[in-house]
């Protein structure tokens, strides 16, 4: 079983959209997959639409073990894919996770899952937390959407200090831009100059496209909703990025 975090500092960059829309490519690519909603804004949860047909539960009965994992799974949302919901009690995942005394409690969570699951998506909250440090132990990656401005880039250099002060693995980061409209001169410049700003960029560019503004009108993933539109086919080269580095 393969671990994937979405992360971002800042919010409305197109983390969820972008960790739902890979969820949904590798259970279509007969991956199965699990999405764990850790965001407690729920999100990911709302861009599901097959996440009606349950509700999140509090994660201190998770993380004390007073219900196993699989209690809290809501199963084949779409084929292959389950979708763990997030619920209003993950705003006090870090208070839980200060009293936990356990190294790697999200990994030790997990493992149950590990027979019958091949990847497990983590969408994350913004900002950064002890909740955002045990992700970053777990993960084999992590995927940083990044919208193309000096202020995002300054926000990402800050999380690359953090993540290298905390020896918590530079090398599992991607970077990927978000969000992108080639119409604008900062965006064409930053976005050309990928290779040099990032150790290990992601090629795949999301573009700007009210087809993903549609994904939470419709509870969506594009593969359904846009499967021709421009992000469509950017998420589906970084799907094949991510599917060449797990396990190619």
């Amino acid at each position: 079983m393969r671990t994937v975090a979405f992360y971002s500092p800042k919010g409305g960059v197109g983390k969820t959209a972008s960790a739902v829309n890979i969820a949904y490519l590798a259970s279509a690519n007969n991956c199965a997959t699990l999405l764990w909603d850790l965001d407690p804004q729920g999100a990911a949860s709302f861009y599901l639409s097959g996440a009606t047909r349950t509700k999140g539960k509090k994660i201190g009965k998770l993380l004390d073990g007073r219900e196993p994992i699989a209690d809290f799974v809501a199963e084949n949302v779409y084929p292959n894919l389950d979708l763990l919901p997030s619920h209003p009690s993950f705003r006090n995942f870090d208070i839980k996770l200060e009293d936990d005394g356990r190294s790697s409690p999200l990994k030790e969570i997990l493992a149950p899952l590990s027979e019958d699951t091949s990847l497990v998506i983590l969408d994350c909250s913004p900002g950064q937390s002890r909740l955002t440090e045990h992700v970053l132990k777990v993960a084999d990656l992590v995927y940083v959407p990044l919208v193309p401005t000096w202020l995002s880039l300054n926000s990402w250099n800050q999380f690359r200090e953090l993540v290298a002060d905390k020896k918590l693995g530079l090398k599992k980061l991607r970077p990927f831009f978000t969000l992108v409209d080639r119409r604008k001169n900062l965006h064409k410049e930053m976005t050309g100059r990928n290779s040099e700003l990032f150790d290990r960029p992601s090629k795949a560019m999301i573009p700007y496209s009210s087809a993903v503004e549609r994904m939470g009108e419709e509870g969506l993933p594009l593969e359904l909703l846009s499967p021709h539109s421009e992000p469509a086919a950017s998420y589906r080269q970084l799907w094949a990025e991510m599917k060449a580095e797990l396990w190619d």
